[in-house]
């Protein structure tokens, strides 16, 4: 890792930077000329541009997000999704990818049914789900747990490569969303705990610097064998820098 993308761990109102060349990115502000932190977290600079990765807080829903929720409740219209905010989020019905006759979306998802969906509007009214695109549908198979929603970029890594790394060693499909729910499909449940171990080391490990190294040690130490990337798109939310 270079010095310009060092990071290292900060607590709200540490000086970052000083100087009238940097400017204030998330989690900072500037003071005279200096760059000082909001919050607690990893302060990494690139291209003059200093921001703090935050380890801990709850998930902020974004536009475009992917996030995996529960079914809580069937209106007439629609479902009500459960994806750890504060507020339920909603599905409706004309947001599925195909028709469903209104006295029959219990057969589309049951109370207490898990899915992946990606938001599509975050209002006044609340937050707007849709189910209409390639990775999104009701979860039938596989594991799902929950991490801490901002150890999600570390999990994801640089343009995917943490995952990739994961899904090498597992032969897994991983699908992270975006609110810290983490789908793992493989064909055995052996794989699919192995990768589950992995993303917990990722997470407490999520502060160390060369943490792709790491996980690739962890692997070797732990008997994993590199298997050649299976040929499916992982569905990942945003891209994050590892």
């Amino acid at each position: 890792m270079t010095e310009e993308h060092k990071r290292t761990v900060v607590i709200p109102g540490e000086t970052i930077k000083e100087g009238d060349a940097y400017l204030p990115g998330e989690g900072t502000e500037k003071q005279g000329n200096k760059i000082v932190a909001l919050r607690y977290g990893l302060a990494e600079e690139h291209n003059r541009l200093v921001k703090v990765i935050p380890l801990s807080g709850v998930y902020q829903p974004r536009r475009g997000n992917i996030v995996i929720g529960k079914c809580n409740l069937i209106t007439f219209n629609g479902w009500v999704i459960d994806i750890g905010t504060a507020e339920n989020a909603f599905l409706p019905i004309m947001e599925t990818p195909r028709y469903v006759a209104k006295d029959r979306l219990d057969e589309v998802m049951k109370i207490g049914d898990i899915c992946v969906v990606q938001i599509f509007s975050v209002n006044g009214r609340g937050i707007d789900l849709t189910m209409k695109a390639r990775g999104l549908g009701r979860i039938d198979e596989g594991i799902v747990f929950r991490i801490n929603s901002n150890k999600v970029p570390r999990v994801i890594g640089k343009e995917g490569s943490m995952i990739k790394i994961i899904r090498d060693y597992t032969n897994c499909n991983i699908t992270v969303g975006q609110n810290g729910y983490i789908w793992i499909k493989g064909d055995k449940i052996e794989d699919e705990l192995f990768a589950k171990k992995a993303i917990m080391f990722i997470t407490e490990k999520s502060f160390m610097e060369g943490l792709t190294e790491k996980v690739e040690e962890w692997f070797k130490e732990n008997g994993g064998v590199k298997k050649e990337t299976k040929k499916t798109e992982e569905k990942s939310g945003d891209k994050e820098e590892d």
